[in-house]
């Protein structure tokens, strides 16, 4: 199987941000900051390691990437938009009446695999894929991204049991570890603490990257598709919530506020400077 990515397709993490604000500040919604955290985790997928076959979103061997924190999905829109799944238009009409887009992860869009609004049970779907998969001894991989927030779901901890049972090394599980959720921080909310330990004890091959270098992404994710030794695995991704604009990284206000026409300006000034 190929990949789809083409030399016009870069998924260039400033302009996936951009993508974002301009449907963020066209449609009033809210979470920008969630979507932020996750833009290099999904341009190193799209970029280099998701097939699909014929460059067909609904291809019966393509590769599976579910989103679980489906709030975060404006960064997959973004891709989407990019792949040509989805118009561009869309994020000019983001968030209003008669969209096909809305604010988390629905299945019928081109390219998303769950309906993901209810936190907790998007990586189960990622689980029972990976696992039709390899019943019927296809080579898909299903890429499944959690929030670290989203962990305190007991089905997260049901999934993560499943995968182990069922030798599911088709199944790379990817935690978003911004260290915020809605209220707060997680650590105060309800601490997961050693996430990589707790993996690991849960019967996966587990690591801890960076999750805004796309090198380490990049090399975390191949060498975890090759290693089939009948353990899932896991990447605990360190990120940034808002990471991008300044006035956003770690401010967990964000996860809610909408942007105006003074805090859109400044962040796209923002990312235009680190374009140079």
């Amino acid at each position: 199987m190929s990949t789809v990515a083409s030399a016009n397709q870069s998924f260039d993490p400033i302009a996936l941000r951009q993508a974002v604000l301009d449907m963020a500040y066209n449609g009033s919604s809210v979470h920008i900051a969630c979507a932020f955290s996750i833009v290099e985790i999904l341009a190193v997928l799209y970029r280099k390691h998701l097939r699909y076959p014929d460059g067909r979103y609904d291809h019966p061997l393509r590769d599976y990437l579910v989103l679980s924190k489906g709030h975060g999905v404006m960064a997959q829109y973004a891709c989407l938009i990019e792949m040509g799944w989805i118009e561009p238009g869309a994020a000019t009409n983001y968030f209003k009446d008669g969209t096909r887009l809305h604010g988390l992860s629905e299945v019928g869009i081109p390219g998303l695999e769950v309906t993901s609004g209810s936190l907790g049970h998007g990586l189960s779907v990622g689980a029972g894929l990976a696992f039709a998969a390899k019943r019927r001894n296809t080579r898909q991989m299903c890429y499944a991204i959690v929030g670290d927030g989203e962990a305190n779901e007991g089905p997260i901890w049901e999934a993560l049991l499943f995968a182990a049972q069922f030798k599911l090394d088709n199944l790379i599980v990817i935690i978003d570890k911004n260290n915020y959720q809605a209220m707060g921080l997680t650590s105060e909310v309800l601490s997961t603490e050693d996430l990589e330990t707790k993996l690991v004890a849960f019967g996966f091959d587990a690591t801890t990257i960076d999750g805004h270098d796309e090198g380490a992404i990049d090399s975390a994710l191949s060498i975890y598709q090759s290693r089939k030794d009948g353990r899932p695995k896991g990447i605990v991704a360190e990120t940034i919530k808002g990471r991008g604009i300044s006035f956003m990284e770690n401010n967990n206000t964000w996860h809610y506020r909408r942007l105006s026409a003074n805090t859109y300006g400044a962040a796209s000034t923002e990312l235009r400077r680190r374009s140079r």
